[in-house]
C-alpha cells in the first residue's frame, strides 16, 4: 500500500521562523540562510547577504556527472541593487583613488575576502585562477601571524561580501565621466487616453512628483533633469526652458524619420524651470480634452526619448503612458494577432515572441545609450504585450498593466506604482559580470536585460527591484576544501552621475556524497529558477512539453534521492529529503500557473505579461506569487502576525474573515456567516448582505482590530514592489472565482491537479524512474 503524506508549506515556514532567533551571519561557507517567509536580519561577515544572492544550493556537487546524477539546477538570484532593511547598513563606498579598484591580473576579479597575501603581502593569490599579482605600493600592509593582513577588519573589501568601489575614468563610456541621468515622461493623448482619465491623472501627478526624484543625499536637490512628449499618431514636444512665460509646443508629424525639433529647452531642471513645467501640465489635459484621434504610435515614440538623450549626452529613463495596439502607419506599426485558436498547438509559441523585428533593434540602441524604458498601460483589448514589452524587458525596464483603467477605482494602484517607480534607487548604463573559481562557470542568464556577447549582462538601467538569475555548469572538478566561490560585479552610474561598482561575493561548499547536496537546498530558489527557465521555454516550445519537462525533472531529483540517500525502507513511500519537502506543492503551482496552463478568460496580453514580470522576481516574491499567503482573521493581536492557513478552500470556514495576498493581488474573504461583531469592526456594518463588494479600500473605524488590521494591509503592500489593489469577496459571490483561482493546492479550473492528486502523479512517475 502507497503511503502519501502531504506536506504542509505553513508547517515549513513555521518551523523555519521558530529556529532563526539569532542574526544570520554570512561568514560561514555553504550555510543556506533562513526562508525568504521569515524576518531575519544578516550580518555581513565575508559573503553577501542572502538579500542579495540566494543559491539553488549551497553544496555543490564536484563533479559534472554528480549535479547530473541530481539533476539539481545549479543557480544564484542575484538582486545587485537590493535595498535593505533600515537595521543594515547599506554597502560601503570604498575609494582607492587614481588607480582605481585593485583587480586580479588574469582574470580581473576585484579584491574581496578570497584573495591570499603572500610574501610578506608584497602580492596577493587569486581565489579564483590562482593567478598571483604585485600589490601596489599604495595598497601594501603587513601580515599578523596568521598570514592576515593587520588592516582586514578596517577594509570592506577584505572583510565583507558586498561593497562598492568608486570607479576612475578608465570605467567609463569613451573614457570620459558621465552626465547624470534624465527622465522624460511620454504621454498618450489619443481618445481613450483622455476618457479614461489617465492624462489628467498623470500630469496632476507629475506637479508633485517631480519633488522627489532620486537623489544619493536626501538634503540636496536631484540632479535628474526632465522632458514631456505627448503624443497620438503624431508627437508634441515641449520646450520648458526657464525663461519662457509659457511652454511651446513643437509637433513632429512625420513619424518615420524621428528626430527631437529641440535641444535647448527639452531637458531640464525641475526647479528652474518650475513654473513653466507646472503650467503645461495644467494644460495638457485641456489641450486634448475634445480629442477625436483613436489611432496611436509606439515605435517613433521610444525613438524620441533616445534621441533626446543621445542628444543630451546623457543615460536616463522612458516613462511612457499608453492605452492601445499602435496601428497609426509608422515604424513599429503592429496588428491584432490574438488567435485562442492556436492556444494548445505548437503555434501558440509565436504569440509570445514579439510580431516584429524592429523593436528588437530599437531595444539594442536604447541600451547602448543606457535608455531604460518603462511602459504604463491602460488596455482596453488586446495591445500585444509580448511585442511592447521587448525594448521595457531588454533595457533593465518595468511594464505595468491596468487592464479596463478606471480613474475611481485604479488611480490609487496606478499612481502607487507610478510614485515608487520614480523615486525608487536606480543605476545607469549598467554591465554586470559574474566571475567563477576555477570548476564552474555561469552558462545562462535569465531576467530583464540585454547581452551581445556570452559573459556581459547588459542594462540600460537597473533598479532594486530587479533580480538576475545565473545558472552555473561544471567545466572542470571542484575540490571540497575550496569550495566554489562566485564574484558578481556591477558598473553602473549612480543617479548623481557618479560611476560606481558594486561587488558581490558567495563562496559555497563543495561535496562528493550526494546527501550532502539534498541537504543544503533552497527549495524556494529552485522553484524561481525553474519557472524562468519554464516561462522561457515557452518561446520555443508548445507549452504541454515545457510542463512534461518540468515534471520530468523534478521527478528524476527525487528519484536519485530516494535512490542513493534515503534509508532502504518500504519501497511503496514516497520520501523527500527534508528541504525539498515542498518541491512537489510548490512545482504544481508552478505547473498550473496562467502562463503555462491559462484558464479560458486569461488573456494572451496577461500571460505575456505575467511571463515577463516572472523573469525578473527575486525570491520573496515568486514565493507569494506561486504560494499566496492566506491568513485568518478572527483574532488579531498587535506586533505578530495570525499563523497562515494551506491555500484550499477546505481551511475556509463560513464564520471566518481570511486575507490573501498573491504580490500582486490582495482579496480580503469574508465568510457568509460571520459573527455581527466582526462585521462592525472591519465594515462598519452589522450586516453581511450590507458590505459593499466595490470598495477598494477598507473604511477608517475607531476600533483595535479595524486599526490592527489596516496597519496589517499597509504592511503587506509596503513589502512588494507593486501596489496591491485590496478586492473584498463576499462568499458565493460571482468575484468568489477570481478569488478561488489562488488557492492553488485546490483543482484549478483550467484543468490543474491538486496537491494530492499532483502528488500521486509525482510518486508513480518516480517510481517509474526507479524500476
Amino acid at each position: 500500500m502507497d503511503t502519501i503524506t502531504l506536506c504542509s508549506s505553513i508547517q515549513v515556514i513555521e518551523d523555519d521562523k521558530a529556529k532563526s532567533t539569532e542574526p544570520f551571519t554570512t561568514g560561514v561557507r555553504g550555510q543556506a540562510p533562513p526562508l525568504v517567509t521569515t524576518n531575519f536580519q544578516v550580518k555581513d561577515q565575508g559573503n553577501a547577504s542572502p538579500r542579495f544572492v540566494r543559491c539553488t544550493a549551497y553544496n555543490m556537487p564536484c563533479t559534472a556527472d554528480m549535479a547530473k546524477q541530481s539533476q539539481v539546477p545549479l543557480a544564484a538570484v542575484i538582486k545587485p541593487l537590493a535595498t535593505l532593511p533600515q537595521d543594515e547598513s547599506p554597502p560601503y563606498l570604498v575609494d582607492h583613488g587614481e588607480g582605481g579598484p585593485i583587480r586580479c591580473n588574469r582574470c580581473k576579479a576585484y579584491m574581496c575576502p578570497y584573495m591570499q597575501f603572500i610574501e610578506g603581502g608584497r602580492r596577493f593569490q587569486c581565489g579564483f585562477c590562482s593567478c598571483v599579482t604585485e600589490v601596489p605600493p599604495h595598497y601594501f600592509q603587513h601580515l599578523d601571524h596568521t598570514g592576515k593582513r593587520v588592516d582586514c577588519y578596517d577594509r570592506p573589501e577584505l572583510s565583507l561580501g558586498s561593497y562598492e568601489f568608486l570607479a576612475t575614468v578608465d570605467y567609463c563610456k569613451n573614457n570620459k565621466l558621465p552626465q547624470p541621468p534624465a527622465f522624460i515622461f511620454l504621454i498618450d493623448v489619443s481618445y481613450n487616453a483622455v476618457k479614461s482619465g489617465m492624462v489628467n491623472i498623470v500630469c496632476q501627478e507629475l506637479k508633485t512628483l517631480l519633488d522627489y526624484l532620486p537623489r544619493e543625499n536626501p538634503e540636496m536637490d536631484s540632479m535628474v533633469r526632465v522632458g514631456f512628449v505627448t503624443y497620438n499618431k503624431v508627437l508634441h514636444f515641449y520646450n520648458v526652458k526657464a525663461s519662457l512665460a509659457q511652454p511651446q509646443m513643437l509637433v513632429v508629424s512625420d513619424v518615420s524619420d524621428m528626430f527631437v525639433p529641440l535641444l535647448d529647452g527639452f531637458l531640464v531642471n525641475v526647479n528652474e524651470s518650475r513654473l513653466v513645467i507646472e503650467s503645461l501640465l495644467d494644460q495638457i489635459p485641456e489641450m486634448f480634452a475634445d480629442t477625436r484621434e483613436t489611432e496611436t504610435v509606439f515605435g517613433p515614440v521610444i525613438q524620441a526619448g533616445l534621441e533626446a538623450l543621445k542628444a543630451a549626452d546623457c543615460a536616463g529613463k522612458l516613462f511612457v503612458f499608453h492605452t492601445s495596439l499602435p496601428i497609426a502607419e509608422a515604424p513599429g506599426k503592429l496588428k491584432n494577432r490574438e488567435d485562442k485558436k492556436l492556444i494548445g498547438t505548437d503555434k501558440e509559441k509565436s504569440l509570445f515572441q514579439p510580431q516584429v523585428g524592429f523593436y528588437n533593434t530599437l531595444a539594442k540602441e536604447c541600451v547602448a545609450q543606457g535608455c531604460c524604458v518603462d511602459l504604463f498601460l491602460f488596455p482596453n483589448q488586446y495591445v500585444d504585450v509580448a511585442t511592447l514589452g521587448v525594448v521595457p524587458v531588454s533595457t533593465g525596464g518595468s511594464v505595468y498593466k491596468y487592464t479596463y483603467f478606471q480613474a475611481q477605482t485604479d488611480k490609487e494602484r496606478f499612481l502607487n506604482d507610478l510614485r515608487r517607480d520614480v523615486q525608487k534607487l536606480v543605476g545607469f548604463d549598467a554591465v554586470m559580470r559574474v566571475r567563477t573559481s576555477t570548476g564552474i562557470r555561469a552558462t545562462d542568464f535569465f531576467g530583464s536585460f540585454f547581452m551581445s556577447n556570452t559573459t556581459d549582462v547588459e542594462l540600460a538601467g537597473l533598479d532594486c527591484d530587479k533580480a538576475i538569475t545565473v545558472e552555473f555548469k561544471h567545466d572542470d572538478k571542484l575540490s571540497e576544501e575550496t569550495g566554489a566561490l562566485m564574484q558578481c560585479a556591477v558598473l553602473y552610474t549612480s543617479c548623481s552621475g557618479q560611476r560606481r561598482l558594486r561587488v558581490h561575493n558567495m563562496a559555497v561548499n563543495c561535496c562528493s556524497q550526494l546527501a550532502d547536496l539534498y541537504r543544503n537546498c533552497e527549495t524556494d530558489t529552485i522553484i524561481n529558477f525553474f519557472s524562468k527557465y519554464a516561462f522561457r521555454g515557452i518561446l520555443s516550445n508548445p507549452t504541454k512539453a515545457v510542463r512534461d519537462t518540468l515534471v520530468n525533472q523534478c521527478a528524476q531529483i527525487l528519484a536519485c534521492y530516494r535512490k542513493n540517500c534515503a534509508s532502504p525502507s518500504s519501497a511503496g513511500q514516497l520520501i523527500l529529503p527534508e528541504c525539498m519537502k515542498l518541491l512537489p506543492v510548490y512545482l504544481n503551482c508552478v505547473l498550473k500557473s496562467d502562463v503555462l496552463l491559462p484558464g479560458a478568460d486569461v488573456s494572451l496580453d496577461d500571460r505575456a505579461y505575467l511571463r515577463q514580470l516572472i523573469s525578473c522576481m527575486d525570491v520573496a516574491e515568486s514565493h507569494v506569487f506561486f504560494y499566496p499567503r492566506l491568513l485568518p482573521l478572527t483574532k488579531l493581536e498587535s506586533g505578530s502576525l495570525p499563523v497562515a492557513v494551506r491555500d484550499s478552500e477546505e481551511r475556509l470556514s463560513k464564520g471566518g474573515v481570511y486575507i490573501l495576498e498573491t504580490g500582486l493581488h490582495l482579496f480580503l474573504w469574508v465568510g457568509a456567516s460571520v459573527q455581527q461583531e466582526l462585521l462592525l469592526n472591519i465594515f462598519g456594518t452589522p450586516s453581511f448582505s450590507q458590505i459593499d463588494p466595490n470598495m477598494t479600500s477598507l473604511p477608517v473605524l475607531d476600533n483595535p482590530f479595524s486599526e490592527r488590521l489596516r496597519e496589517i494591509i499597509d504592511s503587506f503592500r509596503a513589502q512588494r514592489s507593486r501596489y496591491m489593489k485590496l478586492m473584498v469577496v463576499k462568499q458565493e459571490d460571482r468575484t468568489e472565482l477570481i478569488f478561488r483561482h489562488f488557492l492553488v493546492e485546490d483543482k484549478s479550473a483550467s484543468g490543474g491537479a491538486s496537491y494530492v492528486d499532483f502528488l500521486c502523479h509525482m510518486h508513480k512517475e518516480i517510481r517509474q524512474l526507479l524500476s
